[in-house]
Parts: C-alpha cells; sequence; structure tokens
C-alpha cells in the first residue's frame, strides 16, 4: 500500500495529498483507491475493528494529485456535503496549458455536455438538454516562450465533469499531458493538479486551508521557472 501524506487529521475529518493515477473511490478496474487506502489507515492506526466509517466528499479525476478531505463521522460528512452544495468548498488548481493566454487573468463561462459513453464533455449552447453551467476564473502565474507553455492557477465556480480541461481546451489551450482533450506531452503525466482547498471545519466553524504543490519534475518541471 501506499503511503499516505496526511496534510491534517483531527478526530471529525483527515486531508490528505491524492497521489496521481490513484482513483478517489473504487471503479471497474479494481485497482487500489484513496478512499480505501484512508480506510486502512484509520482501521490500522487505532486499532479498529470491522468497517471503518470514512465520507467521501469530493473527488478528483485518476490522473489529478492534490488535496482532499474526506470525514470520519457521519456528521462530518453531512456538513462538508452542505457546503459543496452551498458552494462553499474553495477549490484552486495549477494547470500547465499550450500557448499564451489572450489575457492575464479571466473568467470562464460555458456550458458543458457530458456523453456518457465517452465520457468526455464538450462545449455546447446555452439551452442544450442535459447541459451544466460551468464557470472558472483563472490567473496567469507564467508564461514560457520558448516552449509555448502557460502556467495558470484556476479558480473553480462550479464542479462540472472535466471542467477545467474541457473549458481551457475549447480555447485551443489544452492542458499539458491532457490525451483526452488534445494536450500536447505525449505519454506526459496530466499537469492539473488541486492545489488549494477551503471549507469550514464541521465542528468548529473554523476556516481552513490546505495547500498541496506537485514535485517539480516530468510536467511541473516548469514550476522551477517561477
Amino acid at each position: 500500500m501506499s503511503k499516505l501524506n496526511i496534510l491534517y487529521e483531527d478526530n471529525q475529518i483527515i486531508v490528505v495529498e491524492k497521489p496521481v493515477n490513484i482513483p478517489s473511490q473504487s471503479d471497474k478496474t479494481g485497482d487500489m483507491d484513496l478512499l480505501s487506502m484512508v480506510k486502512e489507515y484509520i482501521k490500522e492506526k487505532y486499532q479498529k475493528p470491522g468497517n471503518v466509517y470514512v465520507g467521501l466528499i469530493h473527488r478528483l479525476d485518476r490522473p489529478v494529485g492534490g488535496v482532499m478531505v474526506f470525514a470520519k463521522t457521519s456528521k462530518a460528512a453531512a456538513r462538508l456535503s452542505n457546503q459543496v452544495r452551498e458552494k462553499q468548498f474553495e477549490k484552486t488548481y495549477l494547470v500547465i496549458v499550450n500557448g499564451k493566454m489572450e489575457k492575464k487573468a479571466d473568467h470562464l463561462q460555458d456550458y458543458l455536455l457530458k456523453n456518457e459513453k465517452t465520457n468526455m464533455s464538450r462545449v455546447v449552447k446555452e439551452g442544450t438538454k442535459n447541459s451544466k453551467l460551468a464557470s472558472l476564473d483563472y490567473e496567469v502565474l507564467k508564461y514560457q516562450e520558448d516552449i509555448n507553455l502557460s502556467v495558470l492557477k484556476v479558480h473553480l465556480h462550479t464542479g462540472r465533469h472535466h471542467q477545467i480541461r474541457v473549458q481551457l481546451s475549447s480555447r485551443n489551450h489544452s492542458i499539458y499531458g491532457d490525451q483526452k482533450y488534445g494536450g500536447r506531452g505525449h505519454r506526459k503525466q496530466i499537469a492539473l493538479w488541486a492545489y488549494e482547498l477551503k471549507f469550514y471545519h464541521p465542528v468548529t466553524n473554523e476556516l481552513l486551508t490546505f495547500h498541496s504543490i506537485p514535485k517539480k519534475e516530468g510536467s511541473w518541471k516548469i514550476l522551477e521557472l517561477i
């Protein structure tokens, strides 16, 4: 079992850094997933018999790494899930994209439609049946001219399927290493990382902020230039 990188833990929540290429929860592949890893960690650390309760509050795509929070009690899970619904969960990502952005910072808003067969989403016209509004803000941290790549900080306002990947690729700024949406960097790790997570503690109501920065290797070597 992979060793968990635990960023914070108390009797209500546990915040961990999700490794890349590990599912957030069990899927049809049967591969080890982060939810099971957290359960196993708690079971071993506290020598708990039987099944261990761990609540899944949000997910990250399998190839994406970064900050995730899990609930250790059903009360914490209910309160955190309510924060997600009420848009009190703040998620910020680091992204490396192809090309130079027209603006140093901007707000992007689109309607996205998911294709269940291909597990991909695309931008469609407002009013398209089953489409969902997607919005985010981005800020350019760095543009590296010699390799024509930009590092962005992206703040999500909605949590749609493949949202960041689709909204950026639809503007010809696909994410480096994103095989599904036409990114450069064949066989490279996708350069999308859950960098910051803000939410209110489910019991104390204190505003908590957690950060995770990818190692400056592979697709992320450009971070050395920031």
